[in-house]
């Protein structure tokens, strides 16, 4: 229901407003004139959920990874039905991510611009610092640098920020009638001048590719832009490694399965192959040290065709399982494999036994977390029950910057896990009610802020998906 209200964008009024009244196609329409089929990953696409600023999905800007004539790319497209395409502090967040995936991956970037620039409101929580907007534009020039192509589309209003997006790109169409592009719009111009100045004359699509030159390419409609777009990337001469098609076997067990093993509480005992075993190819899994350290299931099995190390979650995270973590990923960056991370942390309900044993278990850890952070290949987080405290750094978290991280509708992200919060006072003890109370609030904090939807909306991962669409993912 959630990702039906995103895909509506700023609602049905604010959509025909936009494609009656200015004759503009909706952002999904434009995706689907550019890209080559329907294979498109939407990123965070809850980003912006109920934030303070408005409930108000993405926050204007849809991301997301997408195919054109073969070459896959990373896609940054303003919807001007949310606020006119403004930026909130979310949507600059949500386009430095689908940059940096862009570096990482070196992936060919298209901008859609229409957008009113920053919303000045809150200029102070999107302008001036080192992760806030001007980055995107510092990032533009660094991965023109890194030979990164990046193309971008005038097919709205673009003021203000909006309008270095394109002007920074190598190459950029402009819509006629539709793009328009300035630093201050017709409403600036005649407060501080007195003068009336239409947006064509101020800032057209004829202006821009006749005369100031900051479009290098014409479009008398949105479908002949996105036709140039196309034919741009075609003549780019950037073609990363032909992907060789791979044949597969699909898991021996339906992956609609999964929605019926998703961990409600990270304290089941559900055995993580069961999950596994609906996620590999054929259902085959060449397990490493079976027998040792078995609450972390570590081995190798191939997804898609593609050969990936697994390091699962199977209970909570002892001294001699953090030792086998630590040894596993070593050999996968050993091997240049990509490793694959399930999350169902378990936080430790009774203490070890002695307080060398605390130690211990320190240092394994702490010898798995180097582990992780320092293998130099792909990984790939997706967290399927709780995320909790240190594990999730041991488990390739965010703070561990994984290429990417997903989430399942019903996993938890916390530092604890409230349900194991005690609520029973001190007999005898005079202010009982009172902690009483305060552990309860407490409690109800934790529970909301933990969920996957308060995570997903403040873009600490790169979206929830569906259990059963974890392969494709």
């Amino acid at each position: 229901e959630l990702l039906e209200t995103v895909s509506k964008g700023g609602g049905e009024n604010a959509i025909l407003r936009h494609t009656q009244r200015n004759k503009k196609l909706f952002v999904r329409e434009r995706l689907k004139l550019l890209l080559d089929d329907e294979s498109f990953l939407e990123l965070s696409p809850l980003a912006g959920l109920n934030l303070p600023y408005g409930d108000v999905p993405a926050a204007g800007c849809l991301t997301g990874i997408g195919k054109i004539c073969g070459v896959w790319c990373v896609f940054v497209a303003n919807d001007a039905t949310v606020k006119g395409g403004t930026i909130y502090p979310i949507g600059v967040k949500k386009q430095l991510r689908a940059q940096e995936i862009a570096m990482q991956n070196r992936l060919l970037s298209v901008y859609l611009v229409d957008s009113g620039g920053a919303f000045l409101p809150l200029q102070s929580e999107l302008f001036p610092d080192k992760s806030h907007g001007g980055r995107i534009f510092y990032n533009e020039a660094i991965m023109s640098a890194m030979r990164i192509p990046q193309v971008a589309v005038v097919c709205g209003s673009c003021v203000a920020g909006g309008a270095y997006v394109p002007t920074m790109a190598e190459e950029a169409v402009i819509i006629d009638k539709i793009g328009t592009l300035f630093l201050g719009g017709p409403p600036l111009e005649k407060a501080a001048t007195g003068e009336y100045v239409s947006p064509e004359d101020l800032g057209g699509a004829r202006l821009h590719s006749e005369v100031s030159g900051c479009s290098d390419h014409f479009a008398s409609s949105e479908k002949e832009a996105y036709e140039c777009i196309r034919n741009i990337i075609s003549t780019l001469n950037y073609d990363p490694l032909p992907e060789e098609v791979v044949e597969h076997d699909s898991p021996l067990y339906s992956s609609d399965e999964l929605l019926g093993l998703a961990p409600q509480d990270c304290r089941c005992t559900l055995p993580v192959k069961l999950i596994l075993s609906r996620l590999m190819d054929g259902s085959r899994f060449q397990e490493f040290k079976a027998n040792y350290g078995t609450t972390l299931v570590t081995g190798f099995g191939h997804v898609q065709g593609r050969l990936v190390g697994i390091v699962a979650n199977n209970g909570e995270l002892s001294h001699d399982a953090s030792l086998k973590g630590s040894h596993f990923v070593q050999l996968c960056s050993q091997r240049s494999i990509p490793i694959l991370f399930f999350q169902n942390t378990a936080p430790h309900t009774a203490g070890p036994a002695n307080i060398s044993q605390v130690w211990h278990l320190l240092k394994a850890q702490a010898s798995m977390m180097a582990a992780v952070a320092c293998a130099a290949v792909p990984k790939i987080t997706i967290v399927i029950g709780g995320c909790y405290g240190s594990e999730s750094y041991v488990m390739c978290g965010r703070s561990f910057s994984p290429n990417f991280l997903f989430l399942w509708p019903n996993a938890r992200v916390a530092l604890v896990d409230s349900r194991h919060f005690s609520t029973v006072p001190q007999a005898g003890d005079s202010d009982c009610a009172g902690d009483e109370l305060e552990l309860k609030q407490l409690k109800e904090k934790l529970e909301e802020e933990s969920s996957a939807f308060y995570s997903s909306a403040r873009l600490w991962d790169d979206g929830i998906i569906l259990p059963q669409n974890t392969r494709k993912v």
